[in-house]
Formats: structure tokens, C-alpha cells, sequence
């Protein structure tokens, strides 16, 4: 058991190891060319020292009971950081639209469509490869349990953050390795992803491809400069009523900003938690109580992100909206979602991923290949202006995280010249509730387990086509109003 001390001092090293993070991505230049987050780089850095590897070193030179046998980290400290991705996780998503501006769903619709298509079938077709691994080689040669057929999905589009939240669903189906094996599969899709996407982009570039091609040797300068502004500044561009509304708002009311900021992630969250309670109650009053049960292995965060969205809508009709603060979300998102990545890969059991190394192997290869695929066929095909562009964003989404999606973007159009930032973050609204954390996602391994993956091979290759016809349906209908705007 440790002590509320415990918890911070295990806090503080999170510090220390990004710092350490930090320094080395300045100093080591093959981190600055993958762009490895310093996120990424100190949770490396955590693993190597704690006993998954420092400790198993330790132990087999000198015995279990060398100084070293549990690497430089306490045994406490190592207690917090196993359960700090499932608690920070909800913070993450509880942020995501908290002080967006939510425009009209058909206003959005009519500028995200093609994206969210092409979003739509890259999700889709991860489970559709996973769930065929699974039920013709995982299963049946390495007696894998079926739930990792939806690993690709949750560790790729999802990332770190969703990986490491799904843990405790995972153990309370019996997939125990689940949890190790999506944050190994999380930390190759982020790494291949800004790999594969700088080589596209040189690829992209070379083929004439790229609309707004910029000066490669300034990418990365460019990339800096957009993500360095400053919370201030920001704040500063806000439009002069908003700015006047929220001081109005705070006039009188002795409290930080980003205190209340951190009061309305925490409504946010609590709206959540009800929620999903009312679900759980109303499962197990009804379909649960003859023993079919999804819900209750539904995680917290992505009722976390629908109670954000409705403490941002509510907000805005109460007049309340200019108390929210964007930027300062964003980084309350950010903070916690550094804490999640360093402690998931601190926590990372190496063991596992060497019992499980070819299915591993074979789960992340095939994700790489389905979307690197889809984006050099099928994006071209789907989005019927500047393919490569927009596409890209959701390629980097799709082996990463939503930072690498943007990242690619930035890289083959600095300016946004194309507007696809605008259309890759309308299809965030369309798609984290579904995909990629969302309620699917979520539920996924539940739905295994009770429907069995033959069952949910069905579902998701339906989707699959659902959105794969509609995209190429969407990109002809485009294709021919635009056409007959230009006689």
C-alpha cells in the first residue's frame, strides 16, 4: 500500500525523467529525425532502469537480493506509475473538446465527409486484419486469445494513452497480456508512423504529389514554432469579447484560471462516471441479467470525453463558454497524457513481449502494411482534394496518436495552404467517440468474448464496406459538383 507521499514523489520523478527526456532528444540526433516525443523517450528511459530490465540484469549477476534486484526505482514508486495510466487517461479525453468551438454537425459534416471516410475505413480495416490474423494463424497456431485481434486498432489509432487504459478491461476478460502487448504494438506505430510518413512525404514530393510543397530543411523549425506558442499568447488572439466576457465573468472570484480549468475537467469526468454507472445499472437490470454483459468492461475515458462535450455545450448555452480556456486545456491534456505514456512504457512487462514476440510481430507488421496501403490507394480515391495532404494526417493518426497525424501534416503543408488541418480536426468529432478510444473501441474485447470473432470479423467488415462504398460514392458526388461549378 503506499501513502498520498508515495504518490508524489513518484509524480516529481515523472519530472526528472522527462527532463532526462528531454536533454537526450537534443543530444541524440537519431531521436530529433524520428521525432520521438520526450514523453516516449523518458518512459524508454524508465523501463531500462526499473526491473524489466536494470532489475533483471541485476538479479541474474547477483541474485534477488542484490540492491539493484528491483532496478533505482522503489518498489511504492513503480505501485503508482502501474496505476497512474488508468487514472490520467480520463483527464486526457475529459479535455479533448473542453473549449472547442463546436460548429453545427451538418456544417461539419459538409466539410470533414471525405475525412472521416477515409478515417472511418483505416479503423475499420485494422480490426478486420486483426480479427483474420486471429482466427486463422494467432489462434489457431499460437493459441493466442482472440481478444488480441482488436490490439491493432486499440494500440495503433488509439495509441499510448488508449492502450494503457484498456489494461484493467483486459485483465478483467483474462487476457492478462493484453495490456503489455498494445503498448508495445503503441510505441512501434508511433515510431514506424513518423518513419513511414517522412519517407511518404519525400516519396509524395518526388512524385508531385504535394500542392504546397515547402523547404524540407525547415520542416521541423516550422513544426517547433507552431507548438511552442505560449498560453498567453494564445489567450491573446482570442477575439476582444471573449477575452472582456470571461473577465467579467472572473471579476470578484478568487480562484486561478487554471484551477477552474481543472474544475471543469473534473465535472467533465464526473458527468462520465454517471454515465456509465446509469449504463452498468441498466445492463444488469436487463440484457446482463441473463449473462450477456459489454458494459461493465467499459472503461471510464471515453464516457469522460462525452461528459466534456456536454460541459462545453452547456457551458456555451449558459453563457459560461469564456471561462474555458482552451489553451490551458490543452495542457492539462498534455500533462496528463505525458504522465500516461511515461508510466504505461515504465510498466511495460518485457516478458511478456518475449513469450508473445512472432504474434506480436506479425500483429504489428500487418498493421503497418494495411495503413500505409490505404493511404497510397485508397486515399486518392477517397479524398477527392489534395489526397495526399489529408490523408497523410490520418495515416500518422492511425499508427500513433493524434500529435503524429498533425505532425505529418505540418510537414507537407507548413501553412495550411490546403486546409487539411481544419478537415483532419472536424473528424475528430466524428470519430474519437466511435474509434481510436471511442465507445468501439472500448467495448471491442467485450464484444469478442460474448459474440465470439467471428461475430465481430462480420460487424467490422461490414463497416468496412459501409464506409469504404461511401467514400468512393462521396469522392464521384465531389467530383462531379465541382465539375459542373467550373461550365
Amino acid at each position: 500500500m503506499f501513502t498520498l507521499i508515495n504518490a508524489l514523489f513518484a509524480l516529481i520523478m515523472i519530472g526528472i525523467l522527462l527532463l532526462i527526456g528531454r536533454f537526450l532528444k537534443q543530444k541524440v540526433r537519431l531521436f530529433q529525425s524520428l521525432y520521438l516525443p520526450e514523453s516516449v523517450i523518458a518512459g524508454g528511459v524508465a523501463l531500462l532502469l526499473g526491473p524489466a530490465v536494470l532489475g533483471a540484469i541485476a538479479s541474474s549477476l547477483s541474485g534477488t537480493d542484490s540492491l539493484l534486484a528491483g532496478g533505482l526505482f522503489p518498489k511504492t514508486m513503480a505501485t503508482v506509475w502501474s496505476q497512474s495510466p488508468g487514472v490520467f487517461i480520463n483527464v486526457v479525453f475529459a479535455a479533448l473538446f473542453l473549449g472547442e468551438a463546436i460548429p453545427s454537425p451538418r456544417k461539419i459534416w459538409r466539410k470533414a465527409a471525405p475525412q472521416v471516410a477515409f478515417g472511418q475505413t483505416l479503423a475499420w480495416g485494422q480490426y478486420v486484419i486483426g480479427l483474420l490474423l486471429v482466427l486463422l494463424v494467432l489462434s489457431p497456431i499460437f493459441g493466442v486469445d482472440p481478444i488480441a485481434g482488436a490490439l491493432i486498432e486499440i494500440a495503433f489509432e488509439g495509441g499510448h494513452g488508449t492502450a494503457a487504459g484498456m489494461t484493467n478491461t483486459f485483465r478483467k476478460l483474462g487476457f492478462n497480456d493484453g495490456g503489455d502487448l498494445a503498448l508495445g504494438l503503441a510505441t512501434v506505430g508511433i515510431v514506424t508512423g513518423v518513419i513511414a510518413g517522412t519517407w511518404l512525404a519525400s516519396w509524395g514530393r518526388r512524385k508531385g504529389y504535394i500542392q504546397a510543397s515547402p523547404d524540407p530543411s525547415s520542416e521541423l523549425q516550422q513544426f517547433r514554432d507552431k507548438i511552442q506558442n505560449t498560453i498567453q499568447q494564445t489567450i491573446q488572439r482570442e477575439p476582444t469579447e471573449v477575452r472582456l466576457t470571461r473577465a467579467r465573468l472572473m471579476d470578484g472570484l478568487l480562484i486561478d484560471p487554471l484551477s477552474l480549468n481543472l474544475a471543469f475537467v473534473g465535472v467533465a469526468i464526473a458527468i462520465g462516471w454517471v454515465i456509465l454507472a446509469v449504463l452498468k445499472f441498466i445492463e444488469s437490470v436487463t440484457w446482463g441479467a441473463g449473462g450477456f454483459q459489454v458494459i461493465q468492461y467499459v472503461p471510464l475515458f471515453p464516457m469522460a470525453l462525452i461528459g466534456g462535450l456536454i460541459v462545453q455545450v452547456v457551458t456555451v448555452r449558459l453563457g459560461l463558454g469564456s471561462l474555458i480556456i482552451r489553451p490551458l486545456q490543452e495542457r492539462i491534456s498534455g500533462v496528463a497524457l505525458d504522465v500516461v505514456i511515461v508510466t504505461a512504457l515504465a510498466s511495460i512487462s518485457l516478458r511478456v513481449l518475449g513469450n508473445n514476440l512472432l504474434p506480436f510481430l506479425i500483429l504489428a507488421i500487418a498493421g503497418i502494411v494495411w495503413n500505409i496501403w490505404a493511404f497510397v490507394f485508397l486515399a486518392p480515391r477517397i479524398l477527392p482534394r489534395y489526397w495526399f495532404e489529408r490523408g497523410i494526417g490520418d495515416m500518422g493518426q492511425s499508427m500513433g496518436v493524434t500529435a503524429t497525424g498533425i505532425l505529418l501534416i505540418q510537414m507537407v503543408d507548413p501553412d495550411n495552404h490546403t486546409g487539411a488541418f481544419e478537415s483532419f480536426a472536424y473528424k475528430q468529432l466524428f470519430f474519437e467517440p466511435i474509434v481510436g478510444g471511442g465507445l468501439f473501441t472500448a467495448a471491442a474485447p467485450a464484444l469478442i468474448v460474448q459474440f465470439g470473432p467471428s461475430v465481430v470479423l462480420l460487424l467490422t467488415t461490414g463497416l468496412l464496406a459501409f464506409w469504404l462504398m461511401f467514400g468512393l460514392w462521396n469522392f464521384k458526388r465531389m467530383r462531379k459538383t465541382v465539375r459542373q461549378a467550373n461550365l
